[in-house]
């Protein structure tokens, strides 16, 4: 949309008002209704789709509705709690068709948290958020999205995530590790910088290309394997659910 990954993006709000009226004329097209029930909708690929604003447009909630009237897959991620005033839809899809509800916590280190998350809910908050979603019949569990090197990447942070997690009930858990590109790196970079600068070099050397090295991706996903393992866990993608 042409706006920087400083203060534009977290400024600016572009608000589709009429989004579920143009869904529901979809949906009911030849086109859609011969593979509605095979096709997987995502919702909150690239913003969240329960942000503040959501308590005043309810545009998420008016979405749902649609596609529970015409029974339609979906896989959601958000970090906001707000989801739980949507529990009696989510709970609708879910008996009509494949209903997934990812909550993103990167950790649940405290310090982490705050400081590469401000602004957002405390992630006992979203771990709440999860149980109360599991009770209401939704397959719901945990993003841990993304893991960043030298920040929450630790195994001994890791673990306490995962732990946690599992004390509260989530269905599974997955996770990768921070990528950068773009005005987003540059971005990132900056806040390091300010904020971790005995870690700069480090990035230097991990973050040579958008992806960190082949070898300590694998080195992390193992990890997180065995950790989820040993919680009783289990570690799939969302999509695939």
């Amino acid at each position: 949309m042409e706006l920087n990954a400083n203060d534009d993006f977290s400024s600016v709000i572009l608000v589709k008002i009429n989004f579920p009226s143009v869904l529901r004329q979809e949906l009911v097209r030849n086109a859609w209704q011969s593979r509605a029930g095979s096709q997987l909708v995502a919702f909150g690929t690239a913003t969240d789709p329960y942000q503040p604003i959501e308590g005043h447009y309810r545009l998420s909630r008016q979405t749902l509705a649609v596609l529970a009237d015409h029974p339609t897959p979906i896989s959601l991620v958000t970090k906001g709690p707000l989801i739980l005033r949507d529990r009696d839809l989510l709970s609708d899809l879910s008996r009509r068709t494949r209903c997934t509800v990812s909550i993103s916590i990167p950790t649940v280190d405290e310090e982490a948290w705050q400081r590469i998350e401000p602004g957002t809910a405390h992630p006992l908050q979203r771990l709440r958020t999860v149980r109360q979603l599991v009770d209401g019949g939704i397959d719901a569990g945990v993003l841990m999205a993304p893991i960043v090197p030298g920040i929450t990447s630790h195994p001994h942070k890791i673990e306490r995530t995962v732990r946690t997690i599992a004390e509260y009930g989530a269905k599974y858990v997955d996770g990768f590790v921070m990528h950068l590109e773009g005005e987003t790196r540059d971005h990132f970079l900056t806040f390091l910088q300010a904020e971790f600068p005995h870690l700069v070099e480090r990035y230097g050397h991990l973050y040579a290309s958008k992806y960190p090295t082949r070898r300590y991706r694998e080195r992390v996903k193992a990890v997180l394997a065995t950790l989820t393992a040993r919680y009783g866990l289990g570690q799939d993608q969302p999509s695939n659910r």
